[in-house]
């Protein structure tokens, strides 16, 4: 057991000075120690550009930076890069997701979103709406709360909404993937058929949307049972806490019985004492 322990934390120390090893042997392919790797079609801004590398990334306090400025957003944190995936991994430093969701126009790059997208649009209104749609918190204010619905239900939104924009986006927002990377997946170059489930549409090798509405549900419903759970228990400390209180009355009712009982005895024979 030991041995079998010595020898796992050895490969896992070789396997560590390699990596780093290799970061300080290709500083021009890396922003930090445990940033992604830069190569083609990605360059580090500075260096000369190559024929195949297409998207320039800055490096900037250690984390590498990508920017869509010209197209509707701004810097976005570059968390890793699969080449054979051909799929970019990136973090809003703003921590708005639907920020990006809303604003950020891949149409005119080569970039494309890595999961399946679905139409959704983007409400804006001056009052809340029922409970069982959660606001967009990082694009709500106080005055104003933005919502993500499907366009069918636009014919039961009330007059204080209006519809701010309708854009094909991951998911719509819910409050259990509010994260500064959930759905920041980006994809780039053309996509071969093989990627597609001709059936349902999905893309096989991706992360379905179907997948994601499961979550969803999922933590939906553990939330509720948690909730159905936590009044269950209420009822029945209020029951337990009834139950101990009639029988406390019960008790004080066969005190008091008894009571009387005892005192009509000694009514009783003070009455018979009298008389005799």
């Amino acid at each position: 057991m030991a041995t079998s322990f010595t020898f796992i934390f050895f490969f896992f120390l070789s396997s560590t000075t390699i990596f780093i090893e290799a970061h300080n042997n290709n500083p021009s392919k890396y922003c930090s120690k445990w940033g992604p790797e830069i190569q083609p079609p990605f360059h580090k801004k500075g260096q000369t550009q190559q024929n195949d590398t297409l998207f320039e990334v800055v490096c900037r306090n250690k984390s590498t930076i990508i920017n869509f400025q010209s197209h509707g957003y701004g810097d976005l944190v570059v968390k890793s890069i699969s080449y054979d995936t051909k799929r970019l991994d990136l973090l809003d430093p703003k921590s708005c997701v639907h920020g990006i969701f809303l604003n950020l126009n891949l149409s005119k790059t080569t970039f494309d979103y890595y999961y399946l997208l679905k139409n959704y649009t983007y409400l804006n209104c001056t009052d809340r709406l029922s409970p069982v749609l959660a606001e967009v918190p990082c694009l709500s204010g106080s005055h104003h709360f933005v919502y993500t619905i499907e366009p069918s239900a636009m014919a039961a939104i009330p007059s204080f909404c209006k519809p701010i924009k309708t854009v094909a986006i991951p998911f719509a927002y819910s409050p259990y993937l509010a994260d500064n990377s959930f759905g920041l997946s980006l994809t780039w170059g053309f996509l071969s058929a093989q990627d597609f489930d001709q059936k349902d549409g999905f893309r096989v090798r991706h992360v379905q949307v179907l997948s994601i509405g499961i979550f969803v549900m999922a933590m939906s419903i553990v939330a509720a049972a948690l909730l159905i759970r936590s009044r269950i228990v209420h009822d029945m400390k209020k029951l337990a806490s009834q139950d101990k209180l009639g029988n406390q009355t019960v008790e004080v009712e066969k005190f008091l019985g008894d009571y009387k009982a005892f005192s009509t005895g000694e009514t009783q024979v003070d009455q018979v004492s009298i008389q005799c």
